[in-house]
């Protein structure tokens, strides 16, 4: 998958001095990307839309704090 076009987002909990910071976005085929965002070039993990939506539920209702 050509992932050149995507258009990336920061997390908003990023602080911006180096930490533990990732970035997502829509990959296509309803499909969404994650990445380190001090590493734009290494590994992509992919999730369906549907997973995708659930596991952001789930970290809006504070479920992984």
């Amino acid at each position: 998958m050509d992932l050149r076009r995507a258009v990336w987002r920061k997390s908003s909990f990023s602080n911006g001095t180096g930490g533990a910071c990732i970035e997502v976005a829509e990959i296509g085929n309803g499909t969404w990307g994650v990445r380190d965002s001090k590493n734009p070039h290494g590994a992509v993990l992919r999730f369906p839309v549907r997973g995708w939506r659930a596991f952001a539920v789930e970290v809006r209702e504070g479920r992984f704090s």
